[in-house]
């Protein structure tokens, strides 16, 4: 299979790249696996977080280059841009979007639109393999999958271009050094430090994680004023949850909260 998943424990799935979904991951035949894959985790009740991660060498790396080189002797290079885009960007803005947490868990080397799946997960996890790189530049393309909206708030703007404008590869020390990652584990620790953090982000209730993304992906395109009253309308919203009425009777009662299915 070129696309596996897995259920684990506290309603965590595993998405695993294999094969060529991995190698060639933006191609007209495996980018719509692997948005599939994601869909319907995002869709299922019970899955609360999601691990992406790759195999091998990589976690995935990019467009099929042969498909590229094809498309351009056919005359068609604009038009398979159009439907891979057409593919990844609505799938990162479910992702973002969803009160489901992703986690990226890079094995390896994660390049162009790969870059921008795991730069759009709500947080990253690199082996001590891992690797990031842009690969427009070299390629003569301008960046996609929101990795220049992505990666400038998880490093600065002056990183980025560089990252950028250098052509960079980034071993998995300058990953973290920078920021790009959340945190450095050797290999064989990857799926359980990835399932742990999925884990303790996933536990709180819905409405408060859906909210608390959103309001991160905003901040920065609003005023202070503007973000203070889109703040009051979400925690005015929080407050007729059963994960408010649950959050308040655990804190009297002092015991842990649990909002499993709120």
């Amino acid at each position: 299979m070129s696309v596996e998943f897995s259920d684990m424990k506290h309603g965590i799935r595993l998405i695993r790249f294999s094969g060529q979904s991995a190698t060639q991951s933006f191609s007209r035949e495996f980018l719509p696996m692997m948005a599939k894959a994601i869909d319907q985790a995002l869709a299922e009740p019970k899955v609360q977080a999601l691990v992406l991660t790759g195999e091998g060498k990589f976690f995935s790396a990019g467009a099929d280059i042969h498909a590229f080189a094809q498309s351009i002797k056919d005359g068609d290079a604009p038009q398979l841009i159009r439907d891979l885009t057409g593919v990844l960007h609505p799938l990162l803005v479910r992702m973002r979007q969803s009160p489901k947490i992703t986690i990226a868990a890079i094995n390896g080397a994660c390049a162009g639109g790969g870059l921008g799946l795991a730069l759009a997960c709500d947080a990253r996890i690199a082996s001590t393999k891992a690797k990031m790189a842009a690969s427009y530049s070299g390629m003569g393309l301008s960046p996609d999958g929101g990795t220049t909206w992505l990666l400038p708030r998880l490093v600065g703007d002056q990183v980025s271009r560089r990252f950028f404008f250098e052509n960079e590869v980034w071993d998995a020390e300058q990953c973290i050094s920078v920021g790009a990652v959340d945190a450095l584990v050797e290999d064989e620790q990857l799926i359980d430090a990835a399932v742990n953090m999925a884990k303790r982000w996933s536990q709180w209730g819905s409405h408060t994680k859906e909210a608390t993304k959103h309001l991160l992906d905003v901040q920065s395109t609003q005023d202070f004023e503007t973000h203070l009253k889109h703040e009051r309308t979400l925690i005015e919203a929080a407050g007729t949850t059963e994960a408010f009425r649950e959050g308040v009777t655990a804190f009297i009662e002092k015991r842990k909260p649990d909002f499993s299915e709120k």
